[in-house]
This record gives structure tokens, sequence and C-alpha cells, in this order.
């Protein structure tokens, strides 16, 4: 085998595509039948996956920020999703599909406010012994 090339580790910190919502039927599905709860800057939307694993969606509204800030936060979210919540739900056998949506609010939340918010969010939803999805 030769050299490793400067993206082979790139595939493995990317959110699988298993493990993404992205169509938009499948989106408008969420929000129309999941249950919603709210956050202090997130609306988060779930429902029983139809795979046999969890997956994870994100919307951020424009609410008037610039793209390189939607686009920011977008990204700070999805890492959220691949890091903290989806190993999570994978430990504790959850197979749920969750939609993350922005409110205007989590244009000025911290990095970590928001992991502490859907870290908080799932262990609530998901403790053990609990009877969801």
């Amino acid at each position: 085998m030769g050299a490793p090339g400067p993206n082979d580790g790139a595939q493995r910190r990317r959110l699988p595509r298993t493990r993404r919502i992205t169509r938009p039927d499948q989106i408008r599905a969420l929000f129309q039948q999941g249950k919603r709860s709210r956050t202090a800057h997130l609306d988060v939307f779930d429902s029983p996956s139809p795979a046999l694993h969890p997956r994870a969606g994100v919307v951020v509204p424009k609410h008037r920020q610039t793209i390189v800030r939607r686009n920011r936060l977008k990204r700070q979210l999805r890492e959220i999703i691949r890091l903290e919540l989806l190993p999570r739900l994978v430990d504790a056998s959850v197979s749920a599909d969750l939609l993350i949506r922005a409110r205007r609010e989590a244009y000025d939340a911290t990095f970590n406010g928001l992991r502490d918010e859907l870290v908080t969010y799932v262990e609530r939803r998901w403790r053990p012994g609990s009877s969801s999805c």
C-alpha cells in the first residue's frame, strides 16, 4: 500500500451518509409528525427511525444572518451530532430520527452551549429505563 493521502482521514471525520436526513420529504415528515422539544436555542424533532440505526438532520434558517454565520452554525451542529449525539444513541440502542432546527437565538450561542443543550436533551429523552422510541 502507498503512503496515506491528504484526504484519507477526512472520510472518517465526516457524518456518514447513512446517518444523515437530507431529503425534503423526510424533513417535512419529521416537522409534521415528530415529537417537538425546545431547548434554549434549538427546536428538536424526533420520531422512530425506519432505518435500523439513528439518523439526524439539521435545518438552519437564515434569520437575516450572513451565509458565513449560517454555514458555521450548520457545521457546528453537524459536528455535535457526529461526535456526541449519534454515538450516545447507538450506545443506548435507540433507532430514532432527529431533526435539529436552529432558532434565531442559536446564532449567538457558543459551541459548548449548543453541545450541552443537545447532550442534555438526548440523555433526558432516552435515559435508561425510558420507553421512548
